[in-house]
């Protein structure tokens, strides 16, 4: 026993200076340059992947969400202002004398007389007539009204691209290009607005989703 007690005492003599030293001297490791390196760009990397699992910044998410909200107020105004002005005639394009509610046509002067290249035959056979006049009209007022309040943008973003597209038809080939024109361009907004759920931000497309008529039915959404 007392030489296990011995033993015992001179581990103890050796182990403690040793613990001691060890208090003493600081670890750099954490201060050398290569390990703090290391280690702020694992911390950065891993930030960066994780952004990306959930989706990217959400500062540049919101902006983006924002961005496309404006983009489809301008074109839900585009739509209703086409509307009020040919209905009532504010005198921008259309004078009050040849207003909708006066008895003017909305369609006889582009239909009728602009329509050029190998639709022109069809287009001039509908201008003027009474059914195109409501379906035009009607499609400017509730394409405009959807897209400033963001609901039903699947539908809206259907009918004005189709609107768009046959608009387009209406003038071929185009007089500065070859065969773009704004028409496409706008065609293609609308698609990108009804995918991006554009209705949500500084809209009630969120509203609108929840009503029980909407969930069931994809194509209101």
């Amino acid at each position: 026993m007392a030489y296990i007690a011995r033993n015992h005492n001179a581990a103890l003599r050796n182990v403690v200076p040793a613990a001691g030293l060890a208090l003493l001297v600081p670890d750099t490791s954490a201060h050398r340059p290569g390990v703090e390196s290391v280690g702020v760009g694992v911390n950065r990397a891993g930030g960066a992947v994780a952004r990306a699992a959930s989706g990217g910044d959400p500062r540049v998410n919101a902006t983006v969400r924002y961005l496309l909200a404006g983009i489809r107020l301008a074109l839900g105004w585009i739509f209703l202002w086409a509307f009020l002005d040919k209905a009532f005639g504010l005198g921008h394009d259309t004078t009050a004398a040849k207003s909708w509610v006066n008895g003017g046509s909305p369609t006889k002067g582009f239909l009728g007389s602009a329509a050029t290249g190998p639709f022109a035959g069809f287009y001039h056979s509908i201008a003027g007539v009474a059914l195109t006049d409501v379906l035009f009209m009607g499609a400017l007022l509730a394409i405009g009204v959807a897209l400033l309040l963001g609901v039903a943008m699947r539908l809206a973003a259907g009918a004005g691209a189709l609107l768009t597209l046959m608009m387009w038809t209406v003038v071929l080939p185009p007089a500065n290009n070859p065969f773009m024109d704004d028409h496409l361009v706008y065609a293609a907004v609308l698609v990108v607005l009804a995918l991006s759920g554009a209705g949500d931000a500084l809209g009630l497309g969120t509203f609108w989703a929840r009503i029980p008529l909407v969930r069931r039915t994809g194509w209101l959404k």
